[in-house]
C-alpha cells in the first residue's frame, strides 16, 4: 500500500508528499499549512491535496486485530488557518461498496471512514466525523470512560471498544462519489466548529477507522490492538498545528415554531383543533475561547420530531429511560458523562430559559449547567430550579478523576447530590472504576439521605478478559437531576471470557463466558444478609466471515420474592375475605437465548434475538414459560428508500399453559431522501398489551386483588390496549442550526371487540383519539466575534 501512494504521488507530481504508514509505525505525522483556496466537491483535484500528507498502510482491528487490511485506504491531510482538510480515496476492488443517500447520522451500515480527533491530545476524548461515499455525514463524540466495550454479556464478541455518541451535531463540509475502484470524499472541518487546546503550536491525536459492511471488518489506520484498557489512547499524532485561528464565533439560531392539536368534542359529536398561535425562541452558542463554549436558550421548543420507540420492562422494579435528542442539552454532552446517570436532563422537561458552558481548561473537563423549568413540571406550582456541574481531570492517557454535584429547587422542596468517580489505567491492559455519591432530599418538611457506590476492575486481555464489579444504591437515594432504574440494592458481577481470534478461517472468531451476578437488598448487602436474585450465565458467540454473527447463551437464574413489590396484593377468599399475598418460595429459572444478525448487504440486513424457557411471572409470583422476542430488518431497494421494520414481543404463560400477558410493539418507518437536505419520513407503531385476571397461581388459586384507599379493594381484572400511533414528517435539514419540519401525527386506540380477546394485530377497527400538525423553522446565523 505504501507502493501505491509512492506510485500516486509520482503520476501527481508529489515528488515531495509524506507517506505515513500506520502498519510501519509511522504514526506520528507533520501535515503542511497551506492556503484554503479550494472547492469541496468531493473530488480531490486542487494542488494542495498534491502536497497533502499521505496515512495508508491500514490493520484490521475487528473481527481479528493486527493483520493487514484487506482494502487500500488513503487518507490526505492537510490544513489551513481556518480549517482542517481530509481527503479520503478508498479503495475496494469487489465493486461491492454500499452507498445509500440517506439522512444525517444513518449511515453506518454503509462503507463509511471515521476520523476521531482528540484535539487536547489526552487520550480519553475524541471527536468523531464519519463520511459514507457520497459524504453524507455522521458525527458525535468519543469518550472512553471505561464502563463500556472490552467484551462481556450476551454479544462479548462484537463489544471491542467503546461506542460513539452521535446524538451531537457539528458543522462542517463534505461530498463525495464512487469511483470504478471505491469511492473518493473530500471533508472541510472549521476550526470554529470544534474546541481544541490554546497553544500556538498544538499536537492531536487522529486515528481513522473504515468499516467495510461486506465483509463486517474495522480497519484502523494505527494498529490498534484490541488488547487494551483504551483505544483512544493508540490513535496516531497530529504534530505542528501552528496559528489555528478559530476567532470567537458566535451562533445564533431563531426558531419558530406552531403545533394545532385535535381531539374529540365534548359533545362526543365533532372534532376540535386548538392552538397554532407561533411561538418564538432560539438559541446562542458563543466561542469564549477555542477549548470553552457558552450556550444559552429561551422558550426553545423542545418537541420531539420522533417518538421514542416502545421499550418493555422484563422487571417491574426496574424503570426505562429514553435517550435525550433535543439539540441544546446534545451541544457538549460528553462533558456531562458521568457515571449511573447522575446527570440525566430529560428530567428538564421544558425549559423557560438554560443555559450551559462547556469545553476543557488544563487537563479538566467542565461541564456546567443551570436551567428554569416551566410549571408544568413542578409539584408546587412553582418553576423548577436545576443545577449542574461537572468536573473531570486527565490523570494520564484512559485515566481520570471526577467530580459531579446536582441540585433541584422546586418551591420549598429541594434535592442535592455529591458524587466523585475515578478511572485508573494499568499495564495497558487493566482498569479500575469507582464512584460514589451522597444525595439529600427535602420533600415537604422531610430530609432524607442515601449513598450510591461502585467499585469494579477489569482486565481486557487480547484472548483472557476479566470483569469485576460491586456496587450499591440506599433505598433513600434520591435524584431529580439524575435517572436511577432501581434504588434500594447492590449488585455484584463476576465475569471470565475467553476469545479465539481465527484469521481467514469461516468462524474468525469465537468467545466463550461464564458470568455470575448477584442481586442484594441493599441493607442485607451491608449487614451480611441473605442473597436475593443469583443469575449464572453462559455466553457463546461467533462471528462468521463476510459479517454474519450468531450466539446461544444458557441461563440459570434463582429468584428470592421481593415484598416491596406486592404490598398492595390481596387474596380474596372463598368466603369474602381479603388476606394478603404473603410470603412465597423462591423461583428457579433455566432459560435458552439464540441470536444472530446478517451481513449489512447492499439491499437489505436483519437482526434477531429469541429467549424462551422458565422466567419469573412477576405478576402472580411464580414460574412461567416465557417468550421474549426482538426482530429487526432494514430493506433499501434503491439508494433513495429505506424502509426498516422491528418487532418486539414479551409473553408470559401460567404452567398450565394459559396465558398471563402479552406485549407487542411492531414498528415500521419508511424513509425517502428526495434529496440530500430534503427527506419524507413515515413512522407508524403498534402498541399492544393484553393481560389476563391475576390469581395466585403458586399456592391457593384465589383471586388476585389490588388494596386501595379507605379499605376499598380492586379486582386484578384482565384488560387489552391497542394504540396505533403514524407520524409523517417532511423535513429540509440543510446543516444543524438551520431546519424546516412540517408534521401531522395521528393516535388512534383499539375497541375490545365483544367477545374477542386475541392477539390479532390485523383486522382490527381503530378509533382516532388524537391528531395534530406541527411546524418548526430555525435557521443558522454563523458570525465571527
Amino acid at each position: 500500500m505504501i507502493l501505491t501512494a509512492l506510485m500516486l504521488a509520482a503520476a501527481l507530481g508529489q515528488s515531495d508528499t509524506l507517506v505515513y504508514s500506520g502498519r510501519a509505525g509511522q504514526t506520528v505525522v507533520r501535515p503542511p499549512r497551506l492556503s484554503a483556496a479550494t472547492v469541496i466537491d468531493g473530488v480531490l483535484d486542487e494542488p494542495q491535496w498534491r502536497s497533502a500528507a499521505v496515512l495508508t498502510g491500514f490493520s484490521q482491528y475487528s473481527p481479528v486485530d493486527g493483520v493487514a487490511a484487506a482494502d487500500s485506504t488513503e487518507i490526505l491531510v492537510w490544513y489551513s488557518p481556518n480549517a482542517l482538510h481530509i481527503g479520503v480515496r478508498a479503495f475496494d476492488a469487489s465493486g461491492a461498496v454500499h452507498a445509500t443517500l440517506t439522512n444525517r447520522d444513518q449511515i453506518f451500515g454503509d462503507d463509511h471512514v471515521q476520523i476521531l480527533l482528540s484535539t487536547f491530545n489526552d487520550g480519553r476524548q475524541a471527536t468523531v466525523f464519519a463520511v459514507n461515499p457520497f459524504g453524507i455525514q455522521g458525527d458525535g463524540a468519543q469518550n472512553e470512560s471505561g464502563r463500556g466495550g472490552g467484551g462481556g454479556g450476551f454479544n462479548n464478541t462484537a463489544q471491542t471498544r467503546e461506542g460513539t455518541d452521535i446524538s451531537q451535531d457539528f458543522v462542517w463540509e463534505s461530498k463525495g462519489h464512487l469511483t470504478p475502484g471505491g469511492y473518493e470524499v473530500e471533508i472541510q472541518i472549521p476550526f470554529k466548529s470544534i474546541r481544541f487546546q490554546q497553544a500556538k503550536t498544538q499536537t492531536w491525536g487522529i486515528n481513522i477507522i473504515r468499516y467495510v459492511p461486506r465483509s463486517g471488518e474495522e480497519q484502523t489506520w494505527t494498529m490498534t490492538r484490541r488488547a487494551a484498557a483504551s483505544f483512544l489512547s493508540q490513535s496516531g499524532k497530529l504534530e505542528g498545528l501552528t496559528e489555528l485561528d478559530a476567532g470567537h464565533p458566535l451562533d445564533v439560531v431563531p426558531t419558530l415554531t406552531s403545533r394545532v392539536v385535535g381531539s374529540s368534542a365534548a359533545s362526543g359529536t365533532g372534532w376540535n383543533y386548538d392552538g397554532g398561535k407561533p411561538e418564538m425562541g432560539g438559541n446562542i452558542r458563543y466561542g469564549v475561547t477555542p477549548n470553552l463554549t457558552l450556550n444559552a436558550t429561551a422558550n426553545p421548543d423542545f418537541s420531539q420530531v420522533e417518538s421514542d420507540a416502545g421499550q418493555f420492562s422484563f422487571d417491574p422494579r426496574q424503570a426505562i429511560g429514553f435517550p435525550e435528542r433535543r439539540p441544546f442539552f446534545l451541544d457538549g454532552i460528553e462533558q456531562f458523562d458521568a457515571p449511573q446517570n447522575m446527570i440525566y436532563t430529560r428530567r428538564i422537561v421544558q425549559p423557560v430559559f438554560a443555559t450551559k458552558i462547556t469545553g476543557k481548561v488544563g487537563g479538566t473537563q467542565i461541564g456546567v449547567l443551570g436551567a428554569v423549568d416551566d410549571k408544568t413540571s413542578s409539584r408546587n406550582d412553582e418553576h423548577p430550579i436545576f443545577g449542574v456541574v461537572r468536573l473531570s481531570r486527565d490523570l494520564g492517557p484512559g485515566s481520570r478523576l471526577g467530580m459531579v454535584w446536582t441540585e433541584q429547587h422546586d418551591g420549598p422542596d429541594n434535592n442535592r447530590v455529591l458524587g466523585i468517580d475515578g478511572r485508573i489505567v494499568a499495564s495497558r491492559i487493566n482498569s479500575f472504576t469507582f464512584w460514589g455519591a451522597m444525595s439529600r432530599n427535602s420533600r415537604a418538611g422531610v430530609v432524607t439521605t442515601g449513598p450510591l457506590w461502585n467499585v469494579g476492575y477489569r482486565r481486557n486481555g487480547r484472548a483472557f478478559r476479566i470483569n469485576y464489579s460491586l456496587n450499591g444504591i440506599g433505598e433513600d437515594f434520591r435524584t431529580l437531576v439524575g435517572f436511577n432504574s432501581r434504588v434500594g440494592i447492590g449488585n455484584a458481577t463476576v465475569s471470565h471470557s475467553y476469545v479465539w481470534q481465527r484469521p481467514g478461517r469461516t468462524l474468525e472468531s469465537l468467545s466463550a463466558e461464564l458470568a455470575l451476578y448477584g442481586t442484594w437488598v441493599y441493607q442485607d448487602l451491608i449487614h451480611g444478609g441473605p442473597i436475593q436474585d443469583r443469575k449464572m450465565h453462559f455466553n457463546f458467540n461467533g462471528r462468521f466471515k463476510g459479517g454474519w454473527g450468531a450466539g446461544v447463551s444458557v441461563l440459570d437464574e434463582n429468584f428470592g420474592y421481593d415484598p416491596s413489590i406486592y404490598g398492595s396484593y390481596f387474596l380474596r377468599t372463598n368466603d369474602g375475605n381479603f388476606i394478603p399475598f404473603g410470603d412465597q418460595a423462591r423461583i428457579p429459572n433455566r432459560d435458552y437465548l439464540v441470536q444472530g444478525n446478517t451481513p449489512s448487504w447492499k439491499t437489505f440486513q436483519m437482526n434477531a434475538f429469541f429467549l424462551w424457557g422458565h422466567d419469573e411471572n412477576f405478576y402472580e409470583w411464580s414460574s412461567a414459560p416465557i417468550i421474549f422476542a426482538t426482530l429487526g430488518a432494514t430493506y433499501q431497494p434503491t439508494e433513495q428508500l429505506r424502509v426498516g421494520l422491528s418487532y418486539n414481543h414479551q409473553q408470559v404463560n401460567r404452567r398450565d399453559g394459559s396465558r398471563v400477558s402479552v406485549q407487542a410493539v411492531p414498528r415500521l418507518r419508511v424513509q425517502y431522501q428526495v434529496t440530500r437536505n430534503i427527506q419524507l419520513r413515515l413512522i407508524s407503531q403498534y402498541a399492544l398489551e393484553i393481560r389476563d385476571s391475576l390469581h395466585d397461581d403458586t399456592r391457593t388459586n384465589l383471586p388476585i386483588y389490588y388494596a386501595g384507599p379507605l379499605g376499598t379493594f380492586t379486582r386484578a381484572a384482565a384488560f387489552r390496549n391497542g394504540n396505533l400511533r403514524n407520524d409523517f414528517l417532511v423535513s429540509y435539514f440543510p446543516n444543524p442550526g438551520t431546519v424546516v419540519y412540517v408534521g401531522y401525527g395521528a393516535t388512534h386506540a383499539e375497541p375490545v371487540p365483544e367477545g374477542k380477546d386475541g392477539l390479532n394485530l390485523f383486522g382490527r377497527t381503530f378509533t382516532r383519539t388524537s391528531d395534530g400538525f406541527f411546524l418548526k423553522l430555525s435557521y443558522l446565523f454563523r458570525m465571527r466575534g
